[in-house]
């Protein structure tokens, strides 16, 4: 069995690129998937060929109403602020990200998640002994 087969999670690079003319992208699977996705975003940048205007990436989503919501992630702009770190800013798909101001190029990038449902209990019972199972002991603190 391969060491990062499919009782494992996955993780895949993920990376869009919004412009003055392709202004969102919306990053979804496949409604049959039987897995568990998260999209952890790690960062958003201005790329060659940016003006030093303000751009501003909204993700699009939906609350726990259901209900589409958009929500400012970042404002960058060249001369003051080129990057930002997402710190692996977790979402669930269908998620849309959109400039809704400047004309980029905005880069964003991340991780792609992939947890297969049919085995996270077990594979999570696993971790657990295991960890148990390395723990030292605890020693008192020396005087």
């Amino acid at each position: 069995m391969e060491p990062h087969g499919p009782a494992c999670p996955g993780s895949v690079l993920f990376g869009c690129e919004l412009t003055a003319s392709t202004k969102s992208y919306t990053f979804q699977v496949d409604e049959e998937d039987d897995s568990d996705h998260i999209l952890a975003l790690s960062m958003v940048c201005l790329t060659d060929g940016a003006k030093d205007e303000c751009n501003v990436v909204e993700v699009i989503g939906r609350n726990h109403e259901n209900q589409e919501i958009a929500v400012p992630v970042a404002n960058l702009k060249l001369s003051c602020q080129p990057l930002l770190s997402l710190d692996n800013f977790k979402l669930q798909p269908p998620v849309t990200f959109r400039l809704a101001a400047g004309s980029g190029p905005v880069h964003l990038a991340g991780w792609h998640r992939i947890m297969h449902r049919e085995d996270a209990s077990f594979e999570d019972d696993d971790l657990s002994e295991e960890d148990e199972e390395d723990l030292p002991p605890i020693m008192p603190a020396k005087k």
